[in-house]
């Protein structure tokens, strides 16, 4: 991939914590890098900060998660001068709250911008239909996949030609087997109280925010249908859940209704994916 001379993107993500929108920023930032760039990252930080850096990106801590209309004005000036100063080529938004402040300040400051449309926002009236807009308001679109394309496509009703699909990649060789020490895996397994390999139960891991699209509720229930018939199972959901503490209680609740205290388990965020 080549870049124009002293090209900078400045990606806008909420904050730094886990998921797919803040793993695909790092991946860009270390593509832009790589290829001569500069990346810089317009985010409220989190725990991904000491990747970002050792993927070369740069963090310009600002509170991107806030919705209210008075930190977003401000905001929306600090990444103007953002901008400005470190003559930024292109402005590329990851999600709707700090869309609204990145997309005027790229607008003042006649940057070209994109955004990821990461997945399918819901809209039940006229009110969020035009707040998830936002991420239109764009010169280009990428939907991260085909479905997404066509919800973007059908919900908003923008020119075909504004979107384009770029499916979500994986960096195979951060997940090679090769490059994972037996160490990191059995360190795991320690900790969630799981057997050495070859020995106990079949293991299923559900890696993802606790959050009802991810499943968790689909998967008790199945595990709880499983124990039924004598087969023994362990589950493992690994992830966060954001503040989401009714959902988190609700899961704990189904665990213990269904009997599956030490089957199931909630180990919370995990650092090392690839060792999981």
């Amino acid at each position: 991939m080549s870049l124009p001379p002293n090209f900078t993107l400045l990606q806008v993500v909420p904050e730094l914590e886990t998921g797919g929108a803040e793993q695909t920023t790092l991946d860009v930032a270390r593509a832009v890098v790589a290829a001569g760039g500069r990346a810089l990252v317009a985010s409220a930080g989190g725990r991904m900060e000491a990747r970002l850096s050792a993927a070369g990106g740069e963090l310009v801590r600002l509170p991107m998660q806030s919705k209210n209309p008075l930190v977003m004005l401000q905001t929306g000036r600090a990444l103007r001068r953002v901008i400005r100063e470190r003559r930024v080529s292109l402005v590329h938004v990851r999600s709707r709250a700090p869309a609204f402040p990145a997309l005027w300040a790229a607008r003042v400051e006649g940057v070209p911008t994109v955004a990821t449309y990461h997945g399918i926002y819901l809209a039940k009236g006229a009110l969020k239909r035009w707040y998830n807009a936002v991420m239109t308001r764009v010169d280009r679109v990428i939907a991260n996949s085909d479905y997404t394309r066509n919800h973007v496509l059908t919900e908003h009703g923008i020119a075909p030609e504004k979107v384009v699909s770029i499916p979500r990649g994986v960096d195979l060789e951060r997940f090679d087997p090769v490059h994972v020490a037996a160490e990191r895996v059995e360190a795991l397994k320690g900790a969630w109280g799981l057997p050495p390999a070859g020995e106990g139960p079949l293991v299923f891991l559900l890696a993802g925010r606790l959050t009802p699209i991810k499943g968790h509720e689909t998967i008790i229930a199945a595990a709880a249908r499983l124990k039924d018939e004598g087969r023994d199972l362990r589950v493992i959901f690994a992830g966060d859940d954001q503040g989401r503490t009714a959902f988190r209680e609700s899961l704990e609740a189904r665990v213990r209704e269904a009997g599956l205290e030490g089957r199931v388990a909630l180990v919370g965020h995990c650092d090392d994916m690839p060792a999981a």
